[in-house]
Parts: C-alpha cells; structure tokens; sequence
C-alpha cells in the first residue's frame, strides 16, 4: 500500500476534528514519518497538539520512526514536560548515538527542576549501548551508580553487555557484585548478560561459575554459554554443557545449533561440526542462511563433498543462493573439495558478489595451482572496479607461489603498493618469501626478511626454513630454525622440519640434537592425519594408528601395491624419514604414512575408476607423492591430495603440480 493510499485509510478512521482518545492509538501504530505528520498536523489544526496525551503520543512516535527533530520540537511546545518525557527524549538521542545530546538533556532536565529517575538512567545506558557507543554506556552506569541510583535487572543486563564491548571486566565485576547483593542473580536476563560480558573479557572461568550457580537452562542462557566458551576457545566444554541441554529436552532453536556448529567449524573440530550438522536436522531444526555458511567449512576441511553438494541442494531450494555470504562459502567449499569447476560455476551464477567472494575464488585457483586463472579473475576484477584488499593480494601472491611465477609474484607485490596503496603485511612478506625460495633464491629470500619494516613473525621464517627443506640449504636453515625456536618454542613442527633436513644430508650428529632437545621439552612430532569421504561417510586415518576397523584390509592392499611397485622398479625415497635407522625400517615408516592409509582404504571401498579425494593436515612427503603418482596409473583411479599447501591432482601417473611444491 501506498504511502497517500496509507494516509487515506488512517484518516478514514480519524474523525476531525480528531478524538483526543483516538488520536493516540492512531499514532501508536502509525508506519511511516509522512503519516505521523498529517496526523500531527490534524492535532495542531484542531488544537489537540498540546493535550498531554496528544504530545506525548506525538513525542514517542517520532522516536520511535527515527525523527529526533521533529521529537525535539513537539517536547519545546509541551507544557508540562514530566520526568517520563524527559527520560523519552534523552532514551532516543541515545539510541541514535547521539550522546553529546543526550547529556546535554539530562543537564537541562536538571535545570528545568526535574530530577532524573533510574528509569531516565537505564534509558540513557541501553540507548547507548545498543548504538555502539559502549564506552559511553559504561561512563553513564559508573556515573548513575555514583549519583546514588540503583539499576534494576533490565538496567544491568544492558550495563553488563556494554562493560563486555568495552572489555572492562573490573567493572563487570562490581556489577556482578551489586547483582548478588540486589538479589538478581537469579534473574535469567541477567545471568545471560553476565555469561556473555564474562565470555567477551575472556574469563571463561566465570562463565561456567555462573552459569551452574544459577542453574537456568533456557535458549537465551545456552547461546550466551556457546558464544562465550567458543570465542575463548573451549570447545570440549561448550560441547559438554549443549549436550546437557539437549538431554535434559530444553527446546534449542537455530539460533543455538548455529552457534555450536560455528564454534566447533572455529576451534577445528570439523567432524563434530558435521554431527552436529546433522543431528540439528533430525532434531526438526531447520538451518537457515546463517547456519549453510557456517557448516560449509567444515564440508571442505574434511573434504565431505557430499554433505556440501547436500547443503547447497538445500540452499537451492530454499532460496540462499541469493545470499552473498552463502553463496561465497559454497565457492570456498567447492574448490577446497577439489572442485575448481564447481566452484567456478557458483561463482559465476552469483547474483552479487563483494570482495569475499572474489577472494574465494581466487583462493581457490591459487590453491588448485591455477596461477594463470587466478590472475585472469583478478584482472576480471579489477575492471568490473571491484577492489581488491589485503587478501585478494595474499590469493594472487600465493597463486604465482605455486606456479613459480617469480618474476609476476614482484610485480602484484609492487602493484599493490604504488596502484592501491595497500601497505604488505605479514603475510605478503611470507608470500614473497615462499615465491622466492621455492624458485631457488634463498638469498635473495633472507634479503628481504631482513629489509622488512617490521619484525618478522613465525610465518616467515617458517616459509624459509620450508624452501631450504626443498634445497638442502643447512646453513640458512639453521637460521631460520634459531628464530622459530626463539617465537615459538613449543612448535615441534619446526624441530622436526631441520632434523628432516639433516636427516636429507645425513647428518645424524645434528638429527639426534635436535630429538633430544624436543625430548628435553616434552616436544613430540605432530601426527600425520588425513580424511578420506566414502558414501556420504567421513572417515579419519592416523599415521600408524591401526584402531581403524578396515585396518587389516588396508594393511593388505598397501603390501600388494607395494610389492607391485617393487616390482616395476619404484624404489621409497627414504630421504623423507626422520630417523637414523635401516632401509628396510624407513620403508615400513614410509608405508604408514596417512594418506596411503585414506587411499588404500578408498581403493578398497569404492567400484574401480571411482575418484579419490584425501585431505591431510601436513605436507605431502616426497615418496607419497611419487607413490601418489604410481598408484593413478596402476589403479586407473583420479586420485587428489589437499595438503596444507596445495592441491596435488594425479593421474595417469602425473602430478597438477608438475613436482614443483
């Protein structure tokens, strides 16, 4: 309906002169400034703008449609302006963010011989709370507090989510205090505004204190319980505490499972994500656009592409596709599934695209090893004056990585800076050294660390440290190593990397080193872990970890490949083993490696030709991937591998990588 034809149907039902009684429940629910203003005006034409009734209508209609002005000017011609008016005006400057205004009117309300009430109070502390002027909030509660004026529970709640913005868990607790001495500890507003200001200051401790001191198990107190754990990082324990509530038949909505789902995809718990996935349909709970970008993740970390196929079926019929986010997290789930196509073909039947899902996509490519599309799309891109951020140039940087495109990799960079004035992070530093160590250029490489701007991280030293694995170069590798030592003293990856490059030299003085430093810091080896899915089921395979109940079948098909390897001449690089033991030893270590363990058990659990798709947490080890490349060939089989790299597409005996990674 129109806004005149609107107009029409309310002064059908508004006598004139207009009713003092009617007028108000007109303008009550009154949609639209334009409206409020005819009937305003029907008020001031019959006289009724200055009834009491009348004005304080108009006042809280125009709040309430955002028109503080024309609020403004109907509170100067009131009369009589009560504590409730006053309180009204300064509620809605608040809640528009306007603090300036807003104590300015409390100043004046003052002045004017009105005494401001804890009502005036906790409307100037949710106004500006729920405007995003936090600080502010937390300001008028210690000055309310100090005036002598006790919030009520509805007060608290909103002071307690502004000291959670603002971090200020010193005065979090004061509050908490004032509540246990008010007697609303118990209130279930409350302990779900003390849950999430306890979640925000990172003090999980007291999330979980307050939560089992108060007993209440609603959705409110269960959501604040998952946002909380999950942005500290417990996971183990907000999985704990919603199947508690799922058991004891507390009815959770979407908003709940979301938020578990999202927690687990955050603090990489994939598997259960998937669970969980999955149990929140049979529980009757229906995702909704928010849940499908958040699940999705956990598709593509797990490489479970019939669950993400499932997903976007269920997106398509309902209608998310017109969702950018949903839409972006489909393209990201697709490539990292080992579907570029597929991830292309969404890509491109995006009805709007923003940044992200440029990024995704570009991403994709760079991870598939498809430099030369990567930076067609980013050029495509650029002339449809979509701009590029730090990501879109980590994507490229990291697409001309794997391709060895050393001399476009200095050029992005360059254009990065001088054509869209984006200052290198981190980040692109460790691009550019992974561009210039895996082209050989080690030196060059440690050059540019040391003409950084700033200091550099983890990241970078570990990319070259990595490339001089690739080269064998000890002595920049022993530096590289000495600064990872020092920035992250508990990352046995780092340990393990130069052993395996003294190992590669067979320098065993300096392998038993640095194994007894690990042992001397209770350092041990992360374990190689790789996903394969197989009809709709996920399943997970641990280097030498044999609780799998195929393992025996598994076992079997590894010796036959192996014998038939053998036989064809195809010998293990034993290179890639740590140890300093037999040949025969290294083989069996080799043998056990977990992506022959997913695709042993993929050749033996699906019809031949049937393609394979593993994901693993590490790097492919050189002897896998030759052993990668036998397999397709032998096998007939399209085998891909997803390392923390890149992707590695064999077939017929060849590597998507062209053995360059």
């Amino acid at each position: 309906m129109s806004h005149s034809n609107t107009l029409l149907h309310f002064l059908r039902h508004v006598s004139f002169p207009p009713d003092p009684h009617l007028l108000p429940s007109a303008l009550k629910s009154c949609p639209t400034r334009p409206l409020a203003r005819a009937l305003h005006a029907a008020a001031a034409v019959s006289g009724l703008a200055e009834d009491p009734f009348v004005a304080s209508s108009l006042l809280h209609t125009y709040l309430r449609l955002d028109a503080p002005g024309d609020a403004r000017s109907v509170f100067d011609r009131m009369l009589e302006k009560s504590v409730v008016g006053w309180s009204a005006l300064i509620a809605g400057f608040s809640a528009r963010g306007d603090a300036e205004a807003a104590w300015d009117l409390l100043e004046r309300m003052r002045t004017a011989g009105v005494e401001p009430n804890v009502i005036t109070w906790n409307g100037l502390v949710s106004g500006l709370n729920r405007s995003g002027r936090a600080q502010d909030a937390v300001m008028a509660l210690v000055r309310m507090h100090g005036e002598g004026f006790l919030p009520d529970a509805t007060g608290v709640s909103c002071a307690l989510s502004a000291v959670g913005d603002v971090k200020e868990v010193s005065v979090g607790e004061q509050v908490h205090g004032y509540v246990v001495k008010a007697g609303c500890r118990l209130d279930a507003c409350v302990v779900t505004a003390l849950i999430d200001m306890y979640g925000k200051c990172g003090r999980a401790d007291e999330i979980s204190r307050v939560f089992h001191e108060s007993g209440h198990m609603d959705v409110a107190s269960c959501n604040a319980l998952v946002a909380g754990l999950s942005r500290n990082a417990q996971v183990s324990e907000a999985l704990l505490l919603f199947g508690e509530f799922v058991s004891r038949g507390v009815e959770l909505n979407v908003v709940s499972w979301t938020s578990i789902v999202a927690c687990c995809v955050q603090n990489g718990k994939d598997l259960e994500a998937v669970d969980l996935f999955r149990k929140m349909q049979s529980e009757g709970i229906e995702p909704n656009a928010v849940t499908i970008p958040c699940v999705l993740p956990a598709f593509a970390n797990v490489a479970a592409l019939m669950h993400g196929r499932a997903a976007h079926c269920f997106s398509v019929r309902k209608g998310f596709l017109h969702d950018v986010y949903v839409g972006s997290a489909l393209v990201d789930m697709y490539a990292k599934c080992g579907k570029a196509r597929d991830a292309r073909m969404i890509f491109d039947a995006m009805p709007c695209k923003n940044v992200v899902s440029w990024n995704a996509m570009i991403g994709g490519y760079a991870m598939h090893g498809e430099a030369a599309n990567a930076v067609q799309l980013f050029r495509l891109m650029q002339s449809l004056k979509q701009k590029p951020d730090l990501v879109t140039f980590t994507c490229v940087l990291g697409a001309c990585g794997q391709a060895g495109l050393t001399e476009e990799g200095r050029r992005y960079f360059n254009e990065m800076q001088q054509a869209h004035g984006i200052s290198p992070s981190m980040e692109h530093y460790a691009c550019m050294v992974t561009l210039l160590g895996r082209a050989g250029k080690l030196d060059e490489a440690y050059d540019l660390i040391n003409e950084m701007p700033f200091e550099p991280d983890g990241c970078i030293w570990g990319s070259l440290l990595g490339s001089c694995r690739v080269y064998g170069n000890v002595h920049l590798a022993e530096v590289a190593a000495e600064k990872l030592f020092e920035l992250e003293p508990e990352n046995a990856g780092n340990y393990v990397l130069l052993s395996n490059i003294y190992a590669s030299k067979k320098m065993w003085d300096g392998v038993n080193r640095v194994r007894d430093e690990m042992k001397n810091m209770g350092l041990t080896k992360e374990k190689g872990c790789s996903w394969i899915e197989i009809k709709n089921k996920v399943h997970m395979l641990l280097a030498g970890d044999h609780s799998h109940p195929m393992m025996a079948a598994i076992t079997e098909k590894l010796n036959q490949l192996t014998v038939e390897m053998s036989r064809l001449g195809f010998a293990p690089s034993t290179d890639f083993v740590l140890h300093d033991v037999e040949e025969q030893e290294k083989d069996n270590i080799l043998a056990v490696h977990s992506e022959k363990l997913a695709v042993a058990l993929g050749l033996i659990s699906t019809s031949p030709g049937t393609p394979l798709r593993v994901i693993k947490n590490l790097r492919i080890c050189g002897d896998c991937h030759e052993a990668m490349k036998f397999i397709s060939c032998f096998e007939g089989r399209e085998i891909s591998v997803r390392d923390t790299n890149r992707f590695h597409h064999f077939k017929d005996g060849k590597c998507s990588c062209g053995d360059y990674w």
